[in-house]
């Protein structure tokens, strides 16, 4: 039974980002302007519009989570249609790359998710203290604010598609940090899920990738904005620079809001996790031998 109501579930999710997509593709016809920054702004906003009123409509922000993943690969797709005197071979190398990090990141979720009957259990502790002004606040702070945190995030992506300069070291360099980003993400998941399959309720997750990092998935996901980055400011230079905010951006959600929040549930539920603390770095690995002869 819970089996039909999250595939019923995923089903409304995917018929939602869909509406979306038409009324996006419907808007854009309409929308005169020249400038396709502010158009793909514009039309990001349209699209989390929509979301957002489907999650209030099923009373569940969860229904917002996917669209962090999905709406990079559909920028980078748009890009590469409205650059085509673009460097083919950086276009393609970044496209496939974000394409498998967005579908990964996105089945992760479907897989994690138990369907409309369950939201994000950081939603839950907002919706609790903000009472009344919930969904004011979810507009915000759970669909919005995500929403532009993406779009700086995937500035770098007009520069990656446009320009016609040639590949150099630096773009090697992109590329390698997207492909670890992907596999620390991608590693760091699985083994998570097989963690939580055999744990015991007051256990936490501390080996694999987990016994180098305390959020390896985090330390992929800031480092795959970076790779975009690096690569934006190998085909455009210093004029790209600008774009750095977007991974910056990136790094500050998830050092100061993300992992303080998942750290502060998993010290109120799992009291050993301090001392692990002391033991394992927050975000970047390999620091744990450093930390180690320091004390």
């Amino acid at each position: 039974m819970m089996r039909n109501k999250k595939s019923v579930s995923l089903m409304i999710v995917l018929a939602i980002y869909i509406l979306a997509l038409f009324i996006v593709i419907v808007a854009n016809q309409y929308l005169q302007l020249s400038n396709s920054f502010l158009k793909i702004l514009v039309l990001d906003i349209i699209a989390t519009l929509v979301v957002f009123l489907s999650s209030y409509f099923f009373k569940n922000s969860s229904i917002y989570d996917p669209y962090w993943s999905v709406v990079p690969m559909i920028i980078a797709g748009f890009l590469m249609t409205e650059f085509p005197e673009g460097n083919i071979v950086r276009q393609w190398l970044v496209f496939i790359l974000v394409f498998i990090w967005s579908n990964r990141l996105t089945v992760n979720w479907a897989i994690g998710w138990k369907g409309l009957q369950q939201q994000d259990w950081r939603y839950d502790d907002l919706a609790q203290k903000t009472g009344p002004w919930y969904w004011m606040v979810s507009f915000g702070g759970i669909h919005m604010f995500p929403t532009l945190l993406v779009f700086l995030g995937c500035t770098p992506l007009w520069y990656v598609m446009e320009m016609n300069t040639p590949l150099g070291w630096i773009d090697a360099i992109g590329v390698i940090i997207m492909v670890m980003a992907i596999f620390f993400e991608w590693v760091s998941d699985e083994q998570l899920r097989a963690f939580k399959k055999r744990s015991k309720p007051d256990q936490f997750m501390k080996t694999g990738l987990w016994s180098i990092s305390r959020h390896p998935n985090y330390f992929g996901e800031v480092s795959l904005w970076l790779g975009i980055f690096l690569l934006g400011y190998s085909a455009a230079g210093s004029s790209s620079l600008w774009t750095l905010t977007g991974f910056l951006s990136m790094l500050m959600l998830f050092v100061f809001i993300s992992i303080p929040m998942m750290e502060d549930r998993m010290l109120e539920k799992r009291p050993a996790y301090k001392e692990h603390k002391k033991d394992v770095p927050m975000l970047l690995p390999g620091l744990k031998l450093l930390f180690r002869k320091n004390e």
